[in-house]
């Protein structure tokens, strides 16, 4: 048994033609998308200006629990859609999950404040649920510290206490 979390990932994509493609592979691998989330400008750092000089970010939860223990796989596949995209990679998928108190991201890269799951992919806990609302740590990214995120992140986690309580638990096989 496993924690049930609700699978999500930010797409980073440099037009909606991108986010489109991007959807269509993950939907077909996940299962269809629960929620869209606005698509907001993405300037909080150059870091990912390699794919195009104007980004923008978009989050998709998927339909139904998923177990937390594979988030490793999700980044792996998640890695192999980037490299689908192009030699010049169009668009970069960060997979995670939100839980009643928690929205966990996975990384290819090593820090201090992320635990290694295996492969090469760490999980970090990037915000936390307290008090009614969405809470930053100090290694948080400026754009999610920011809260432009937390509407979308409010209604993934409005759907996993749905779908915990038509469960029985938050707990799967």
């Amino acid at each position: 048994m496993q924690p049930a979390v609700v699978r999500i990932t930010g797409v980073l994509h440099p037009d909606p033609g991108w986010l489109e493609w991007t959807t269509g592979v993950l939907s077909r691998e996940w299962g269809p998308v629960a929620r869209r989330s606005e698509t907001l400008p993405f300037d909080h750092t150059d870091y990912y200006k390699s794919i195009s000089p104007v980004l923008f970010r978009t989050f998709l939860s998927f339909q139904g629990l998923s177990g937390a223990g594979d988030l490793a796989d999700w980044k792996l596949f998640a890695c192999s859609v980037e490299r689908m995209s192009g030699s010049d990679r169009r668009v970069n998928i960060d997979p995670g999950y939100v839980n009643g108190s928690r929205l966990v991201l996975a990384s290819t890269k090593d820090h201090a404040h992320r635990i290694y799951l295996r492969d090469g992919i760490f999980a970090e806990v990037t915000m936390r649920y307290m008090r009614k609302r969405w809470v930053p740590f100090d290694c948080t990214f400026p754009d999610f510290s920011s809260g432009v995120y937390d509407r979308f992140l409010d209604e993934a986690r409005t759907d996993w206490l749905s779908w915990t309580s038509s469960l029985g638990g938050s707990w799967i096989t």
